[in-house]
């Protein structure tokens, strides 16, 4: 009985000693991930050794969505697991030393399997050093820094989708070196300066190497300081701001010799091209209510290419431009009313192949636990106009789950 009263009160002293390692540990771990690209409410579920020596953090998230989607009289309803998707992050040896992965595993969301190429459920995987609260130096795959709405998670947006700039002019991921300059403050003037240079190919490419790289570089300004809890990770003001705060950026990056159709995603070229794009942002948040606009553009000389063997098949860079509007209000209930339109305009040498297109879209937002449980119920429009004269509308209705931690 003492042995086992002795055991007990040892045991609970380790406890309580390596929770108030851990909650340090996390309090210094979440300073650190706060630049990683995705939006976290909560903190998963996590281990720390009682020597701090390692931390492990796992969180899931998945949507489930049903469509309606109607075109020219004909009409389809759809029913899917748009995205599944497990996280891992923490750290090794030292909280300077971070990791950060993400896998995918629904069908939608893993992308198109080409030939001879593996199934690619590989999003994130990158080691991160920071040196201090400054500094992040990232070496692996992750998100470029790039247009914001893309930066964000696809759990932290108030509509169901992202826009149809986004689909078309992102740059989204790819393999490579980061390094990220940070100065954030909430109450005074702040800026951050991100730089990349990476393979230009996109997720996992397995096809044979070549020396043409990608560079990106990118700024942000917080003219009146930065948002709470790092509100330009998330769409909407679901902080309710108590001064109105301003966010605007501007990227630019150089694709040498890219073999995709949008440069690190789509289908593969006949040639490869030199791709140059500029994606410029701006996002304003005060007392629950948000407005968010983009400008996208991707220019490349020569863009369709040709099949050497067979001259009617061809294949083009997606060249162009797009703008983007978003504005939202959030009530006390924690529903929010979103609206938004997006309308792409491309470029004269491929208007012959695809439509220019506007699409407007309202939407109705749940939030349960904020952006990691929420219900979302979504209107758009596409109005696509060929360089026939036709044109065509696509209606959509979405209703959308979102649940995780």
């Amino acid at each position: 009985m003492k042995k086992t009263l002795i055991t007990l009160l040892l045991f609970m002293g380790l406890a309580a000693s390596a929770q108030v390692t851990i909650e340090k540990t996390k309090n210094n771990n979440d300073l650190k991930l706060s630049a990683l690209p995705y939006y976290s409410y909560g903190k998963g579920v996590g281990l720390t050794t009682p020597d701090s020596l390692f931390q492990f953090n796992i969180r899931f998230r998945m949507q489930n969505r049903m469509s309606y989607v109607e075109s020219e009289g004909e009409s389809t309803i759809d029913g899917q697991i748009r995205r599944l998707r497990l996280r891992f992050d923490g750290y090794v040896g030292d909280p300077k030393f971070l990791y950060a992965i993400q896998l995918s595993f629904a069908p939608g969301d893993v992308g198109q399997a080409h030939e001879g190429e593996n199934v690619n459920i590989i999003r994130d995987a990158i080691v991160f050093y920071r040196p201090n609260k400054h500094w992040n130096i990232g070496f692996g795959q992750t998100k470029l820094p790039g247009n914001r709405q893309r930066i964000n998670s696809s759990g932290a947006l108030q509509l169901t989708d992202r826009t149809i700039n986004n689909a078309r002019f992102t740059i989204d991921r790819d393999f490579g070196f980061q390094v990220h300059n940070l100065n954030e403050y909430l109450d005074k003037f702040s800026y951050n300066f991100k730089g990349a240079i990476s393979m230009g190919e996109g997720r996992n490419s397995t096809k044979e190497p070549d020396n043409g790289l990608a560079y990106t570089g990118k700024v942000e300004l917080y003219p009146f300081g930065a948002f709470k809890n790092n509100g330009t990770f998330f769409e909407g003001d679901l902080k309710r701001e108590d001064k109105p705060k301003v966010m605007v950026s501007g990227a630019y990056q150089f694709n040498n010799k890219a073999r995709k159709t949008q440069g690190q995603l789509g289908n593969y070229l006949f040639e490869k091209r030199d791709m140059q794009s500029l994606l410029l942002d701006a996002m304003f948040k005060y007392d629950g209510w948000s407005f968010q606009t983009a400008y996208m553009q991707r220019t490349a000389k020569d863009p369709v290419t040709y099949n050497p063997d067979d001259i009617t098949d061809f294949n083009y860079v997606f060249t162009g431009h797009g703008f983007d509007y978003q504005l939202s209000l959030l009530f006390p209930s924690d529903y929010e009313l979103i609206g938004r339109f997006s309308t792409q305009k491309v470029h004269k040498d491929i208007e012959t192949f695809t439509p220019n297109i506007n699409q407007y879209s309202i939407g109705v937002t749940k939030y349960i636990w904020e952006h990691t449980f929420k219900a979302q119920m979504e209107l758009s429009m596409d109005d696509l106009n060929y360089y026939n004269g036709d044109s065509r509308q696509i209606w959509l209705v979405r209703f959308q789950v979102e649940i995780g931690i």
